[in-house]
């Protein structure tokens, strides 16, 4: 098939996400499980898409209602299986959803996140210029239960599963990642020739390359980094799969000029981006959604999800910065601040110890320590606005919806509930009142308190050596 053609009768994708997860001990699917932040199901999803596959077919099996749910969130198409007879079996269950399809059908596993988009659009090419039958395999040392990959002069001759392998076979280091694919008529007709006379009795998907070459089709092995087939089964295999996606995501900020303090201490998301000339301290964690602008100084220990840093902006240290935090440039959030949904203009700094939430703040602007934007009144949210140069004394409490004038000044200590015009002072704290000599007799009268309080509990234990005495006094 040239690659013309293959092109204009398009790709699908089968994705098995039929398992029941019992090695996970999970009451959610595993395939929901996040690694960088991003359900397996969403990383193959995506991974499909990004190859060009136009039409996504799920298999699930009837107790996987919550990867039903999500895999329809996905727009996927949903084919069920039910009993699970092997992966043959699912791929058949997914035929219907192909009826008049005629281009190429690649196969793929909703517990193994990390195949690289590159990889899968090289198994699809390979389709268009070299055989009829590709196998995405990948070679190791630790093959274990692995199916082992046949080759002959070049070609992929048939796929072996371990347990039914030869001694001579299971010496095979290539191993089957369980990707394939070919056209949608092959891969249909070959499904409908498994037999289960194996040693687990189910349909093995493995089998269409021998089915297909003894009608005369071809079949290569197209090698893939060991890294990116790891599948989950378990929670071990989970945090395994986070620490390759981790250690990919270090190694591409670091090579694209990002620089990482102690880069096995910092953990991505799956969309993080960080432009070069930007620096990243210890012990950083960037949930989803993050953008980090060059010349940003990250400092060591903060949070940050859904929040946007501008250039030459300091973050930190231990800042957190939630969904909607928007950082301009020069900006600064210092140690212990904590931003959500608010716009913090252009060389404005909120130093430490302070809650901005629901906030547009203007530009150059000083927010003093211990300031609280009161942002939440039991069943609303409700914003304040501070405009340029406005100054924000410390320890000072903003009851929104508020509004602070451009160049206003705020004393420090105040409780501010109205409005603030451009250019003026609000001192929104109590009068001072000194009563001299209060101190000295409030401790004289604390002093004297503390002594009855003691003498009553000396006559208590007195009264009860008492009665101890008077009962031994008795029993003898």
């Amino acid at each position: 098939m040239s690659k013309t053609t293959s092109k204009a009768l398009g790709r699908a994708a089968i994705i098995l996400a039929a398992g029941k997860s019992t090695r996970m001990k999970s009451a959610k699917s595993k395939v929901l499980h996040e690694v960088g932040g991003l359900p397996m199901l969403a990383w193959v999803t995506t991974l499909a898409r990004s190859a060009g596959v136009e039409k996504i077919i799920c298999v699930v099996g009837e107790a996987n209602k919550d990867v039903r749910t999500a895999a329809e969130a996905l727009g996927l198409e949903i084919a069920v299986q039910e009993p699970q007879l092997g992966t043959g079996h699912a791929v058949g269950c997914a035929q219907k959803h192909l009826s008049g399809f005629t281009g190429d059908v690649a196969v793929l596993y909703a517990d193994t996140p990390l195949i690289r988009s590159e990889t899968l659009a090289r198994v699809f090419t390979a389709l268009e210029q070299d055989c009829q039958v590709a196998v995405m395999g990948f070679e190791t040392d630790r093959p274990a239960a692995y199916g082992r990959l046949i080759e002959q002069d070049g070609k992929l001759v048939k796929i072996v599963e371990a347990k039914d392998a030869s001694p001579e076979e299971l010496q095979v280091k290539l191993c089957n990642s369980g990707v394939m694919a070919a056209s949608a008529a092959d891969m249909f007709a070959a499904v409908s020739k498994l037999g289960n006379e194996n040693a687990n009795g189910e349909y093995y998907l493995t089998d269409i390359v021998e089915i297909l070459r003894k009608t005369g089709k071809t079949a290569i092995a197209v090698h893939a980094d060991e890294a990116e087939i790891l599948g989950v089964n378990s929670r071990r295999d989970l945090a395994e799969a986070e620490q390759g996606f981790q250690a990919y995501m270090r190694v591409g900020f670091m090579d694209a000029g990002v620089t990482l303090r102690d880069p096995d201490s910092i953990y991505f998301s799956w969309d993080t981006q960080i432009e070069p000339e930007a620096e990243i301290g210890a012990n950083v964690v960037f949930g989803p959604g993050c953008f980090v602008a060059g010349g940003a100084v990250i400092h060591p220990f903060c949070h940050l999800e859904g929040a946007t840093i501008g250039k030459n902006t300091q973050i930190g240290p231990f800042a957190r910065l939630r969904p909607g935090a928007h950082m301009g440039e020069n900006s600064k959030a210092g140690n212990f601040v904590e931003i959500k949904k608010s716009v913090i203009g252009k060389g404005s700094k909120i130093n430490h110890l302070s809650y901005i939430g629901d906030a547009d703040i203007g530009a150059g602007v000083n927010v003093g320590a211990g300031t609280i934007t009161c942002n939440y009144d039991g069943y609303n949210k409700h914003k304040t606005v501070i405009g340029d140069g406005a100054f924000i004394g410390t320890n000072s409490s903003l009851v929104a919806p508020l509004t602070i004038g451009a160049g206003a000044y705020l004393g420090s200590g105040g409780v501010i509930t109205e409005d603030v015009a451009d250019d003026a002072l609000a001192l929104g704290r109590a009068k001072q009142a000194n009563k001299e000599g209060w101190a000295k007799r409030y401790r004289v009268a604390q002093e004297k308190r503390q002594e009855k309080r003691q003498e009553k509990r000396q006559e208590k234990l007195l009264e009860k050596h008492q009665e101890k005495q008077e009962l031994t006094k008795e029993k003898s």
